[in-house]
């Protein structure tokens, strides 16, 4: 369960960085609002991550989700470049994270 938690707390992460995006578009209190239950809610589940999960792992796979999450999000959403370099450094930072998936 503690794994479902942790991908749960980086696609809320996602999300948050997202209506990050939104809310310097916008600049209206539903974005804002919509930032705040999606940091929220990225924090809430990493926090039950770690009641089973090591820190280390727990936060490395978080931070894994969202930073790649995000710049994925960018490329298919905001029009951001998509070079064949980016996409192979996304892919890496994904695979470290099945790794610690592996080996934990």
């Amino acid at each position: 369960m503690a794994w479902t938690y942790l991908i749960l707390a980086g696609l809320f992460e996602m999300f948050g960085v997202a209506m990050i995006n939104k809310l310097n578009k916008d600049k209206n209190w539903k974005a804002f609002l919509l930032l705040l239950t999606g940091f929220g809610a990225s924090f809430l589940f990493l926090a039950l991550a770690m009641k089973s999960l090591p820190m280390g792992t727990a936060y490395a796979v978080w931070t894994g989700i969202g930073a790649s999450g995000g710049a994925i999000l960018g490329m298919l959403v905001y029009g951001e470049p998509k070079t064949a370099l980016r996409i192979l450094f996304i892919a890496m930072v994904l695979g470290a994270a099945v790794g610690l998936k592996l080996i934990s």
